[in-house]
């Protein structure tokens, strides 16, 4: 064999390994109805639930409770089928996490709590124009 023709076998083959590796760490998007189905079905998998925070009559947010050490936070949150549930974070609370539009949570359902491993933020933009209000003067 040339040696160009093991060096394709090579490269090949570690253009598999990696397509392998990468697809088991991949995680799917779905509601808390189905995190713990996929949990009581004894998946290990980690899966992403888009939601946003839970907001009162008054639309102000709810159900947030730091720990006492300021170091992990459980928070109210509802995901796009209007399911409530309560979110574990084993790390600080994120500082625009109760002005964020909406939350990504990424995880594992158990217990009736779903542990958060990761969350990410949609806030609102900090680029958008404000809306000039103009009047007429007489």
């Amino acid at each position: 064999m040339k040696k160009s023709h093991i060096i394709g076998i090579v490269v090949i083959a570690v253009a598999v390994f990696v397509i392998i590796s990468t697809a088991g760490d991949a995680s799917t998007y779905v509601n808390f109805d189905e995190a713990k189905a996929l949990s009581d079905s004894g998946s290990n998998n980690k899966v992403h639930v888009v939601g946003q925070m839970k907001k009162d009559a008054n639309g102000e947010i709810v159900g947030v409770e730091p720990g006492e050490d300021k170091l992990t936070v459980t928070f109210l949150m509802v995901d796009n089928k209007n399911k409530t549930n309560k979110v574990f974070y084993n790390k600080p609370m994120p500082p625009d996490l109760k002005k964020s539009e909406q939350v990504v949570v990424i995880g594992k359902y158990k217990d009736d709590i779903f542990y958060a491993n990761e969350i990410l933020l949609k806030c609102p933009s900090k680029y958008e124009e404000d809306k000039l209000q103009i009047s007429a003067v007489n």
